[in-house]
C-alpha cells in the first residue's frame, strides 16, 4: 500500500494528512479565526488564509508522520465542492508538489471523503451501509456500496443543517461557527419553543423553512420582551438542536425502512453535535441498528478522511493528470 499525502482546503481549514497502508499517520488543520467577526466566512479572506498555511501545514503533518516529501508515493486532494477560491489553494499546491516529484494525482469528492472518514480507524462498517452526512454546506443521505460507488437517496433541497446552526447563532448573537456553542448552551436549556419542522417530501431536506421560523418567533417574542433572547438563550438553543435533530433522524428513519440496511453512519461537520450523536445512537438502540460515529477529529473538514479516499482510489487506479482544475460543484 502506497504512502499518501493528502490535502484539504474546501473552505476554512487547511488540512493535511499522511496515510500508510490505511493507517493514519498524521492528520494536521490550521483553522481560520479571521471569520468570527463577519459571523460567516469571507471566501476572500479564507483563500488568503490557505495561502498563509498550507506549506507549514504540509510540513508539520510531514513531521509528526516522521516522514519526508521523498517518502510519497502519491498526492491525494479535494478538488470539489466547496470555494473555488479555497479550493485553488490546495489543488495548485498538490499538482506543483505532484509535478516536481511525478507522482499520481488522486482527485476527490469532499462529501464522499467524509463518508470514508469511518474507515479512518476502527470500528469500520461492513458494506452496504447507509450514511447521515450533515454539514454546513451539504445534508445527504447516501446508500454506500463500495468505498467508490455511493447513490445520494436524499439530499436537502435549500440550506443544510450546518447552515440552520450557524445562522440561528447569529439570530442569537453568537460567535461564528455558532453551531458548538449552540450544542453547549442547549445542554443547559430545554426545548420548550416550537418551531416549524420542514418536510418537502421524499427523503429530501428543507431547513430555509425552520431559519424563517426561528427569526420570526424570535422577533415576535423581542416585541413584548425586550431580553427575552438573554433571559431564555439555553431553552432557545435546546428548542433549536431539538428541531435539527429530529428533522434529520425523521428522514433517516425513513430511509432505514425503504432500504432495509441497518448499518448506520453519520458523517460531517454537524455529526459533531451532541445531541444528534446521542439521538442517533438512543434511535439505533431502540430500532436495532448498528452504529457507526467517526471521533470529531474525523467529522470535521480533514485530510485524513482525503487520504482514506485516496487510498481507495489509488488501488483502483483511478489518477488524474495536471490537467485537472478545482470544482466548486463537483
Amino acid at each position: 500500500m502506497p504512502i499518501i499525502l493528502a490535502i484539504e482546503s474546501s473552505c476554512d481549514d487547511t488540512s493535511a494528512a499522511v496515510i500508510a497502508n490505511g493507517e493514519v499517520l498524521s492528520n494536521v488543520t490550521a483553522g481560520q479565526a479571521v471569520h468570527e467577526e463577519f459571523g460567516g466566512v469571507v471566501p476572500e479572506h479564507a483563500s488568503r488564509a490557505h495561502q498563509r498555511n498550507i506549506v507549514p501545514t504540509i510540513v508539520v503533518a510531514l513531521s509528526r508522520a516522521g516522514k519526508s516529501a521523498d517518502d510519497i508515493d502519491a498526492v491525494a486532494f479535494t478538488r470539489g465542492p466547496g470555494l473555488i477560491g479555497s479550493l485553488m489553494v490546495g489543488v495548485s499546491f498538490a499538482k506543483a508538489f505532484a509535478l516536481a516529484r511525478d507522482l499520481p494525482l488522486i482527485e476527490v469528492d469532499h462529501m464522499q471523503a467524509h463518508v470514508l472518514a469511518h474507515f479512518a480507524e476502527d470500528p469500520k462498517p461492513d458494506f452496504p451501509f447507509l450514511c447521515l452526512t450533515v454539514s454546513g454546506g451539504h445534508t445527504q443521505l447516501v446508500v454506500v456500496k463500495t468505498a467508490l460507488d455511493q447513490e445520494i437517496i436524499g439530499r436537502t433541497i435549500d440550506d443544510a443543517a450546518g447552515e440552520a446552526f450557524d445562522k440561528s447563532g447569529k439570530m442569537l448573537g453568537l460567535t461564528y461557527p455558532a453551531g458548538p456553542e449552540i450544542d453547549k448552551l442547549a445542554r443547559r436549556g430545554n426545548p420548550t419553543i416550537k418551531f416549524a419542522r420542514p418536510d418537502p417530501g421524499e427523503l429530501n431536506f428543507s431547513f430555509s423553512g425552520l431559519k424563517t421560523s426561528i427569526l420570526y418567533t424570535l422577533q415576535k417574542k423581542i416585541k413584548t420582551e425586550p431580553d427575552f433572547v438573554k433571559e431564555n438563550l439555553a431553552d432557545i438553543c435546546a428548542s433549536i438542536q431539538d428541531t435539527i435533530v429530529f428533522i434529520l433522524l425523521r428522514k433517516l428513519t425513513m430511509a432505514v425502512e425503504q432500504t432495509g440496511l441497518t448499518r448506520v453512519a453519520l458523517a460531517g461537520g454537524v455529526s459533531a453535535n451532541s445531541g444528534l450523536r446521542e439521538g442517533l445512537q438512543a434511535l439505533a438502540k431502540e430500532k436495532g441498528w448498528s452504529v457507526f460515529i467517526p471521533r470529531i477529529e474525523y467529522c470535521t473538514d480533514n485530510a485524513a478522511m482525503i487520504g482514506v479516499a485516496g487510498a481507495f482510489k489509488f488501488v483502483a487506479g483511478e489518477f488524474v493528470g495536471q490537467e485537472v482544475a478545482p470544482a466548486a460543484r463537483f
